[in-house]
């Protein structure tokens, strides 16, 4: 009993060491967001401010079009979000109960995309935009990512834990596919749809390079595009842009810890059932 406290106290000794080296980053960069210019590049450097002050968040938020900046992104989030789980999930079904040739052929060809670097279809998703003379608009920054691979093989392996007897006996009381998966199906995956959302709405949130490729207009930015106009060409002024950074990232902190039950939830269940 005593070894096994033992083990349990270095266990928690080594799991506290670890989370600083992930929480120390983000410690750095609110306490950085309180300092001056001055004390953010004084070498040797000081941990913390002498003087905690808030003017750097007054001044980047007067500075730069923040509350558009936050409109734009929540709304591309948003429509991402929902048309990934709408999108994810009939595919997801299809692929675990329907029966059609080529099933398990498109599958893999699916799963093959994933071992693609998505970088090689940023080309395309460009052209397609200019095709459609959808460039430097917000509709530009959603509609290349209405669809996932990883979030079909995800809802798929959800659906493949669900017994077959439930699709039978909505057969017998007359309910169709739509039926079968909107009102039987649907509800019983719920954690895994909440993870989904999660990583979606953290991958669409911090995307950065796609809205500096099909934007360029102030009102037409996110907030991962707008924090690159905080660093300068010779000079850039560091407490400024941590203060940028703190404010960019705390609707997703509070998302994580408002949903990470679930999250946590559906991520351990995920792969199941082969």
């Amino acid at each position: 009993m005593k070894t096994q406290r033992k083990y349990r106290w270095l266990i928690h000794l080594v799991l506290i060491l670890l989370s600083f080296f992930t929480l120390g980053p983000f410690l750095w960069m609110v306490i950085t967001s309180f300092k001056t210019f001055d004390e953010s590049i004084r070498i040797p450097m000081t941990w913390l401010p002498e003087v905690w002050q808030t003017a750097n968040y007054v001044e980047v938020w007067h500075k730069f079009p923040f509350f558009r900046f936050y409109f734009n992104t929540f709304f591309v989030m948003a429509v991402v979000v929902v048309g990934q789980l709408l999108i994810c999930s009939l595919a997801a079904y299809a692929f675990a109960r329907l029966q059609f040739p080529g099933r398990n052929a498109i599958f893999l060809f699916c799963l093959s995309l994933m071992m693609v670097p998505g970088q090689i279809f940023t080309i395309p998703h460009y052209e397609i935009m200019v095709k459609m003379h959808l460039v430097d608009t917000v509709t530009a920054l959603w509609l290349p990512k209405l669809f996932s691979v990883f979030g079909v093989f995800m809802l798929r392996q959800f659906f493949l834990t669900l017994p077959r007897e439930l699709d039978e006996a909505a057969k017998i009381d007359g309910a169709g596919y739509l039926r079968i998966y909107g009102q039987i199906l649907l509800p019983l995956i719920k954690p895994a749809l909440i993870s989904l959302a999660i990583l979606t709405a953290l991958t669409t949130w911090k995307d950065l390079m796609w809205p500096l490729i099909i934007n360029s207009s102030y009102d037409k930015l996110t907030l991962s595009a707008g924090l690159g106009l905080l660093i300068g060409e010779h000079t850039t002024y560091y407490p400024l842009v941590m203060a940028a950074a703190v404010l960019a990232v705390w609707p997703m902190l509070l998302l994580f810890f408002l949903l990470q039950k679930h999250f946590i939830q559906g991520i351990a269940l995920t792969g199941t059932k082969a």
